[in-house]
């Protein structure tokens, strides 16, 4: 009974992380015509973060929380990314 329950919760836990880097990623996506490189980059973190995700689901999320923390880096790389463009623009 115990089990069943945290898988509930570390699911419930990625389905929120999911949804926090999507709204992230559509929110502060780089203009591909004023920085193609940077939007470039922006495109592989998004793969990456797809394919940690694949990995999870794969392997029944039961990645000891490391796979998460990935994302949680990819997303923050990703920002980063938008920061660089938003400094180039002189913002």
């Amino acid at each position: 009974m115990k089990r069943g329950v945290l898988r509930g919760l570390i699911i419930g836990a990625i389905v929120i992380g999911l949804l926090s880097i999507s709204v992230t990623v559509f929110s502060q996506q780089v203009s591909s015509d004023r920085h193609p490189n940077l939007a470039a980059a922006q495109q592989f973190i998004q793969s990456a973060i797809d394919k940690v995700t694949a990995a999870q689901k794969a392997n029944n999320y039961d990645m000891k929380g490391h796979a998460a923390r990935a994302k949680d880096l990819l997303s923050q790389a990703y920002n980063e990314v938008w920061l660089a463009a938003q400094a180039a623009n002189g913002q």
